[in-house]
C-alpha cells in the first residue's frame, strides 16, 4: 500500500504541490487569527464540580462577581485617611465612561477593612466592565485602561482581563521568539547532519507547513469546542518537532535509496513504503498517548488533546504527501548545495560502529548497568514523593507583568484572601429575608466559624432564596492546608431543606485534584494497551512492550523529579529566569505523561524494529540487538538532539508552566535518547536473551497472520542519514 502511494505521489507531484500551496496559503491567512478563538482564561476546572455549581449558582442569583480589573494604587507618602488621597481615587474612578464599566468598588464605597493594605498606604479598586463575554470585556478594558492614572499616586491593573490580556501577548510573543531563534540552528544542525543545505530545507520546510497547519487545526477546534490559549506553545512544540523527525527519516532514506534504485520513482517508492510507513506507525502511537488526554473532563487537558492529536495527523499528512512531492521533484538534486565534497557513506561493517561497540560493551556486564541506571533513574525521581499541587492564576505570568505583581500585593499586603476566600453557596428552602430563613441561615453561619482553619465567616450576598458567605483562613489558597479546610467545610451540615455548595479557588483545586485523580488510572490504561498493542503488532512479543512500558515510566519519573525539585522547590530558578511558586500545576505531570511517552515509544519503535529485522535474518539476540543500536544510535540521537532544540526554545517562554513543560521534556529526551536507548535497553534485552520475543502460541499464530512485518527486501541496507554513521 505504502509502495503504491509512493508511485502515485511520485507520477502526480505537481497536483500534490499545487494543492498543498493552496492549503498552506489558506493556513496562512485564516489559521493565523487563531490567537483571538482561544479561551484565556481558565481550563482547568472540573465541570459539573461542586465549586462550578457553586459559581454558576452565584452568578445566576447575585450575578457575576468576578474582579474583571483590579486597580492597585499606593502613595509614597500619604495614607487612605488623606482627602487628597480620597478624591485622587475617586474622581479617576468616577471619569470612566459608563458605556465600559458596570461598577466599582473602592474602601471609600464599602468602609471594608480588606480594601486597605497593613501600612494605608494601598488601596485597590474592583472594577466590573461592560460586556457579555470575555472578548468585549477585554474590549472595553482598552477603552479605560489608559484613564486609571491617579494624580500623585502609582497605579497598576490586575485581575481577570489584564490577566488574560497578558497571557495573550505572552503567548504571540514566545512564539515569535522561538520560531525565531530555532528555525536557524535547526537549519544548521540539519546541514551538519545531512552535509547538504537542499536535503537539510525540507525537514524545515514540512516543520513551517506543520505548523501553520497547527495553529489552522486549532482554529477549526475552536469552532465547536473550547481551546485553551496555552495549547497553541505545546502544539506547535509537537508539529515543529514531530515534522523535524518524520522530515529526517524520510529524507534521509530517500537518499539512501537513490544509490540502490535505477530511478528516482524506485527509490521514492521504497522510501515511502519504508520510511513512511515508520512515519505512519509513529504517528498512531503519538496520537494514540495524545488521545487519552481526552478522557479528562478539564477544557485545558481536552482541548490539547484534540489539538494535539489534530497536529499529529497535519505532520503524517505533510510527511506522506508534500514531502515525497518534493522529493520527486529535486530527485538526485537533493544532494545539491554540499557543505563538505563528499559525505560519508554508511557502513555496511557493522562491527567497526562506535555504536557497536557501546553495546557489546553494555551487553558484557548487562546486571551492572541495569542495576546502577535503575537505581539513578528512581533516585532522580525521589523529589517527585514531595511534589505540593497548586492552582493557576497571574503567578505563570513573568515578575514583570503588572497583573502578576497586583496579585501578589494583593497576598502580601491586604488581609489575608481578599480576593480568593472559600465561598458557602446557599440555597435555602424560601426567601432568605424570612425570619426562619434568617434563623437558619445565621445558625450555619456559626457552625462554618467553628470549623477549625476558619478565621471568620460572613454573609456577603443575599438574592431570593441565595445567600453567599465568604470564610476567611490563613494559609495560602492553593496549600494543603486551605484544602483541608474546604474537606471540612464541605462536612458542615446545611440548614434543614437547603442545599450547599462550597466553592472559590480553594475548592476548585481540591476539584480539580479529585477529578484529575479519578480520571488518571484510566488514561495509564488506556496508554498501556494502546502501546502493548501497537507494540505487539510491531514486534510479535509480549515481553517488549511490557519493557518498554517500564523504561518509560523510570524516564518520566526522573524527569518529574527534576521538575518539582527545579519548579516547585525553585533550584536554578536564577539561571532559568522564573520565580518558583512553591507549587506544581497538576495538569503539567500528566500533560508530560502524555507527550513523553509518546515520543518515547516514537523512539522505541524505531530501534526495535532494527532489532527484530536483524534478530529474523541471524538468529542471534546478542548480535541483533548490536546491530540494531549501530543502525539507529546516530539518527535516534540527531532526532533528540533536534528536539531539544525546538522544545529548548520555547523553554524560554515567559509562561512558567510553559516553562516547566519544556525542561522536562528535555530531560526526559536526554534520559531516553542516552540513558536508556543506548544504556538500559541493550542491558535488558542481552538479560532477557530469547524471551525478548516471547509469546503464547496464539498470539504467535494471529501475529504471524496479521502482524507488521518488513519483508527481506524491505529492510535491506541501513535507514541513518549518511552523516550520522559513526
Amino acid at each position: 500500500m505504502f509502495e503504491a502511494w509512493g508511485r502515485i505521489v511520485q507520477r502526480r507531484r505537481w497536483v500534490v504541490l499545487a494543492l498543498g500551496l493552496i492549503g498552506v496559503a489558506i493556513a496562512a491567512a485564516w489559521g493565523t487569527g487563531v490567537f483571538g478563538s482561544l479561551e484565556s482564561s481558565g481550563g482547568f476546572t472540573a465541570p459539573n464540580s461542586e465549586s462550578q455549581r457553586a459559581s454558576d449558582l452565584i452568578t445566576r442569583s447575585l450575578g457575576r462577581d468576578s474582579a474583571d480589573v483590579v486597580v492597585l494604587y499606593r502613595s509614597g507618602s500619604q495614607t487612605v485617611d488623606s482627602p487628597a488621597y480620597r478624591t485622587a481615587v475617586t474622581r479617576t474612578l468616577a471619569g470612566l465612561p459608563a458605556s465600559k464599566v458596570v461598577s466599582n468598588q473602592t474602601y471609600w464605597s464599602t468602609h471594608s477593612a480588606q480594601f486597605v493594605s497593613a501600612d494605608r498606604r494601598e488601596t485597590y479598586a474592583v472594577i466590573q466592565l461592560t460586556g457579555a463575554d470575555d472578548t468585549a470585556r477585554t474590549k472595553s478594558f482598552d477603552a479605560i485602561k489608559s484613564r486609571l492614572a491617579a494624580p500623585g499616586l502609582s497605579v497598576r491593573t490586575g485581575g481577570l482581563i489584564p490577566t488574560q490580556e497578558s497571557v495573550n501577548k505572552q503567548v504571540s510573543g514566545d512564539i515569535g521568539k522561538a520560531e525565531g531563534f530555532s528555525m536557524p540552528v535547526l537549519l544548521i544542525l540539519l546541514t551538519v547532519i545531512f552535509g547538504s543545505l537542499a536535503a537539510a530545507s525540507l525537514p524545515l520546510a514540512i516543520g513551517g507547513i506543520a505548523i501553520l497547519g497547527s495553529f489552522t487545526v486549532l482554529r477549526l477546534l475552536t469552532l465547536v469546542t473550547s481551546v485553551s490559549i496555552f495549547s497553541i506553545n505545546i502544539t506547535t512544540i509537537l508539529g515543529l518537532g514531530l515534522a523535524i523527525d518524520y522530515g529526517l527519516f524520510m529524507v534521509a532514506r530517500f537518499r539512501e535509496e537513490l544509490r540502490r534504485q535505477a530511478t528516482v520513482e524506485d527509490a521514492l517508492a521504497r522510501t515511502v513504503a519504508t520510511a513512511g510507513r515508520t512515519v505512519a506507525v509513529s504517528g498512531v502511537t503519538v496520537a494514540v498517548a495524545l488521545a487519552s488526554l481526552m478522557l479528562f473532563p478539564e477544557m485545558f487537558l481536552r482541548s490539547m488533546g484534540f489539538g494535539g492529536v489534530a497536529t499529529v495527523a497535519v505532520d503524517v499528512i505533510a510527511a506522506l504527501t508534500i514531502l515525497p512531492a518534493l522529493l520527486a521533484v529535486l530527485g538526485h538534486r537533493v544532494n545539491a548545495l554540499r557543505v563538505r565534497r563528499s559525505v560519508r557513506q554508511p557502513r555496511h561493517d557493522e562491527q567497526t560502529g562506535a555504536w557497536y561497540r557501546i553495546a557489546r560493551s553494555v551487553m558484557r556486564r548487562p546486571v551492572a548497568y541495569v542495576v546502577v541506571i535503575v537505581a539513578v533513574l528512581l533516585v532522580l525521581g525521589t523529589p517527585f514523593l514531595k511534589i505540593t499541587w497548586g492552582g493557576t492564576d497571574a503567578r505563570v505570568l513573568p515578575a514583570s507583568a503588572q497583573a502578576r505583581q497586583v496579585t501578589e500585593a494583593l497576598s502580601h499586603d491586604f488581609p489575608a484572601n481578599v480576593t480568593s476566600p472559600i465561598e458557602a453557596v446557599v440555597q435555602l428552602p424560601g426567601p432568605a429575608a424570612a425570619p426562619a430563613q434568617q434563623a437558619a441561615l445565621t445558625s450555619y453561619v456559626a457552625r462554618l466559624d467553628r470549623v477549625t482553619g476558619v478565621t471568620a465567616a460572613k454573609v456577603t450576598g443575599v438574592a431570593g432564596d441565595v445567600a453567599r458567605v465568604d470564610l476567611r483562613y490563613a494559609p495560602d489558597p492553593t496549600s494543603a492546608r486551605a484544602r483541608g479546610i474546604v474537606q471540612r467545610a464541605r462536612d458542615v451540615s446545611p440548614p434543614v431543606g437547603a442545599r450547599a455548595y462550597i466553592g472559590g479557588g480553594t475548592a476548585e483545586l481540591v476539584d480539580e485534584l479529585a477529578s484529575l485523580g479519578h480520571t488518571l488510572p484510566w488514561m495509564a490504561l488506556v496508554v498501556a494497551i494502546a502501546t502493548f498493542v501497537l507494540l505487539f503488532l510491531a514486534f510479535g512479543s509480549v515481553v517488549l512492550p511490557i519493557k518498554a512500558i517500564v523504561m518509560n515510566v523510570l524516564s518520566l519519573s526522573a524527569a518529574f523529579g527534576a521538575v518539582v525539585w527545579i519548579f516547585q522547590q525553585g533550584h536554578l530558578s536564577g539561571l532559568l529566569g522564573f520565580t518558583a511558586t512553591g507549587s506544581i500545576d497538576p495538569t503539567m505531570p500528566i500533560l508530560m505523561l502524555a507527550v513523553i511517552f509518546g515520543l518515547s515509544m516514537d523512539y522505541e519503535v524505531f530501534l526495535l524494529s532494527r532489532i527484530r529485522e536483524r534478530y529474523d535474518m541471524v538468529g542471534d539476540n546478542t548480535a541483533a540487538v548490536a546491530s540494531g543500536l549501530q543502525r539507529t544510535g546516530g539518527i535516534i540521537t540527531s532526532l533528540a538532539l533536534l528536539l531539544i532544540v525546538v522544545v529548548g526554545a520555547f523553554s524560554a517562554s515567559g509562561i512558567i508552566f510553559i516553562k516547566l513543560f519544556g525542561v522536562g521534556t528535555i530531560i526526559a529526551l536526554l534520559v531516553d535518547a542516552t540513558i536508556v536507548r543506548v544504556l538500559l535497553v541493550p542491558a535488558t534485552m542481552r538479560l532477557l536473551g530469547r524471551a525478548n520475543w516471547w509469546a503464547p502460541r496464539p498470539l504467535r499464530r494471529w501475529y504471524a497472520r496479521y502482524g507488521r512485518r518488513e519483508t527481506e527486501a524491505e529492510s535491506a541496507g541501513p535507514r541513518v542519514p549518511e552523516s550520522a554513521t559513526a
